[in-house]
Order: C-alpha cells, then structure tokens, then sequence
C-alpha cells in the first residue's frame, strides 16, 4: 500500500531528527554523543549544565511523536487505512529517534519520544505512563528505573484502555525495545551503581 509506506518513512524521517545533536549546535554546546552514556538525548545535554537546552531537547524529542502520531490518525482517517496505522507510525518514529539516518544510525534511548507516542495515541494511556514515571522517580528517585517501569506497564495500559490484540502487541514491541536500550542501566541497577537523583531541600 504506497500511502502506508509513504506515511511509515516519512514518520521514521521525523524520528530521524536528534533534538539532542539540533539544540547543542544552536547552543554552541559539545556533542551529546561525546560524554555520559554517548546517547544523544536530554540526559546528555543537562551534563554540560544548560538546562533550558535539556528541556528543549526533551520537549522536541516528545512532540515530534505526538506530531508523528496525530499525522497518522489524520491520514488513516482521509485515505481509509486501518485503525492500527498510526501504532505502525508511532514504532517507525520512535525507530527513527533511535536508529537515525542523519546521524550515523546512533541514537538515543527513547524514553521522551515513547512518551510522546503514548500521549497521542490515547491520552490515557499516556498520562498512566507518565504519572508511573513521576510516582517511581519520587520513591527511587532513580530515573532509569521510572522509565523501565512505566515502559513495562505501557502494554498493560493500553490493553485495559484501549484493548486490540494489533494495537497491545504493537505497544509490547514499543516497550521491549525501550527495555533493550536500557541494559546498561539494567546491569548498573543490578550492582546497586545507578545514579540517585538527590532531593533539593
């Protein structure tokens, strides 16, 4: 079907564009990719202690899978596709964020823009996620942890709130791979040497 393909490349182009790498150079920041985790994300940018540019970053690498996934609920509805189309759309821009073409297929780990996806597809679903982050993140205060959590709860949302065996199992390939990206942050979990986030009296 040429308007799906159509539809998944130009989702995987959007994915493609590195907010991360865009608002360090307009900053005059060093590269993301050259300190931390060499993830070009907002984690990476806040390191070099600019946080308007992390929160740029953050803030660009969400909406561009909330702008992604709105596209394709337009267009599924214009030209007539199936209801799972925009799920298709919303795994081919998170592959984009995270394989991107522009930028040697070096990504990063997806957190902000599976969120954005979430959101758009069904606010619900999106605001469980993120009000699962925000809950974990305030007990641990570790937020690789917050993230794999809500991102092993995202398929259960979604099937509770929105139901669909094509749209539940593309929801469970979104979280799988969001988990595969953290496996460092698996293994420093396990030795007890991720990062603590301290709190601010």
């Amino acid at each position: 079907m040429t308007e799906l393909a159509l539809l998944l490349v130009a989702a995987y182009l959007i994915g493609s564009i590195s907010f991360a790498i865009v608002v360090s150079r307009l900053y005059g920041l060093p590269d993301p990719r050259g300190h931390g985790s060499g993830n070009p994300g907002a984690t990476n940018v806040l390191r070099t202690g600019r946080k308007s540019a992390a929160m740029l970053t953050l803030l660009g690498d969400a909406l561009k899978g909330v702008v992604v996934v709105l596209l394709a609920k337009w267009f599924t509805e214009a030209w007539g596709l199936p209801g799972y189309v925009p799920y298709l759309a919303a795994l081919a821009v998170f592959l984009g964020h995270l394989f991107p073409v522009f930028f040697g297929f070096k990504g990063g780990k997806g957190v902000a823009t599976a969120l954005g996806v979430l959101l758009a597809l069904n606010i619900w679903v999106g605001l469980s996620c993120l009000a699962t982050w925000l809950a974990m993140f305030a007990i641990t205060r570790v937020s690789s942890l917050s993230a794999l959590v809500a991102a092993g709860l995202a398929p259960l949302y979604g099937y509770w709130l929105v139901g669909g065996a094509t749209e539940t199992g593309l929801l469970v390939v979104l979280s799988a791979i969001v988990l595969a990206r953290h496996h460092a942050n698996i293994r420093r979990l396990l030795r007890g040497e991720e990062t603590i986030f301290k709190k601010r009296v």
